[in-house]
């Protein structure tokens, strides 16, 4: 099990594959602030709306120097189809090793209808300049979520 993430705590390094064959890595993001969120499928229902709503805020994260990243354990290949088919403008990373996932405490057992598998718990996490954990939100509902992250940004 991995250790629960807390506000003041340094991030989890990660250095993983984006979309259009590009990568990212923690250390390359100092200075700014960093929306991290974690979503379990690409082109789903509550992962679209999700994805829409921050690309619908990207320009006001970008005013308050906060770069938006999505991460699920689809490939890039999905990425790609999922960015290009909803024109999101931030980048997707690709998880498949489940390696970020698991560092973020993100990768759970879940249970749908009685049966037990493994899954990603919808989660935001907000980090700061200096690559410290500002704000955690476990088990995301989605509707008005985007904007809540982003007042948490403006306020950092």
């Amino acid at each position: 099990m991995t250790a629960k993430l807390e506000p003041g705590k340094k991030a989890p390094a990660f250095d993983l594959p984006s979309d259009g064959d590009g990568r990212i890595k923690l250390s390359a993001l100092k200075g700014q602030k960093i929306v991290l969120y974690f979503y379990p499928k690409d082109d789903t229902s509550g992962c679209t709306q999700e994805a829409i709503d921050f690309n619908g805020l990207r320009k006001q994260f970008e005013k308050a120097n906060t770069v938006i990243i999505g991460v699920s354990p689809d490939s890039v290949k999905s990425h790609d189809k999922f960015k290009a088919k909803h024109e999101l403008a931030f980048d997707l990373v690709s998880d498949e090793s489940k390696t970020m996932l698991e560092a973020y405490g993100v990768w759970v057992e879940k249970s749908m209808y009685g049966r037990k598998y493994m899954g990603v718990e919808r989660t935001t996490v907000l980090i700061d300049e200096t690559g410290k954990i500002a704000q955690v939100w476990n088990k995301v509902k989605v509707p008005g979520h985007a904007k809540e992250v982003l007042a948490a940004a403006k306020d950092l």
